[in-house]
């Protein structure tokens, strides 16, 4: 009697997770500078050797993107026709999950929105974040230097206020001790 012995092997896929990608909101920067746009990501998963990420821009007021960046394998591939020919550098470091690139020499031209999308296979799927990067003559002051210099005016005025309040007290309660002592020293007189 033999004995028939069925082995049933079963693959698991491996699970993709989300992965969420960061880029700064808005850059200002003067014409003729130099500007890091990041971009970095999480994922659950260790940094794989897979690891990719690609930019691509998008000029004010045109309606198609263009790539201008990809990290593949472990190396860098600068669009060499594009709008930043010559002017585009990738200072990221993909083991700490970092992506940024190094835009030079910036022109009024190079106004737009970049996007920035991050692969950490098996977690592939994810949203591309973009930043808008706006070229100056000189860099305006920005929402957040107002808004400090208003919560720094209104903490300033409500410090002199208490300030205010408690010489108030002080000197009240000065005079009406004063005003107790010489009474009692013409009571003894």
């Amino acid at each position: 009697i033999h004995t028939i012995l069925v082995l049933k092997v079963v693959v698991v896929p491996q699970q993709s997770e989300a992965i969420v990608i960061y880029t700064g909101w808005e850059r200002h920067a003067l014409v003729g500078s130099d500007i890091r746009l990041s971009c970095s990501f999480f994922s659950w998963r260790w940094t794989s050797d897979d690891v990719t990420f690609s930019w691509s821009y998008r000029a004010d007021g045109a309606r198609d993107s263009i790539y201008v960046f990809h990290y593949t394998g472990g190396a860098p591939y600068v669009d060499n026709k594009g709008p930043f020919r010559d002017r585009l550098e990738f200072v990221g470091n993909p083991g700490r999950r970092d992506g940024s690139i190094l835009l030079k020499n910036l022109d009024y031209g190079d106004n737009g929105t970049f996007t920035c999308d991050a692969k950490n296979p098996p977690d592939i799927v994810g949203r591309a974040s973009s930043v808008r990067l706006l070229v100056f003559e000189k860099v305006p002051i920005q929402a957040g230097v107002i808004t400090g210099a208003i919560i720094g005016a209104v903490l300033g005025l409500l410090v002199l206020v208490v300030v205010i309040y408690y010489l108030m007290r002080f000197l009240v309660a000065r005079r009406v001790f004063n005003l107790s002592v010489r009474s009692v020293s013409y009571a003894w007189v």
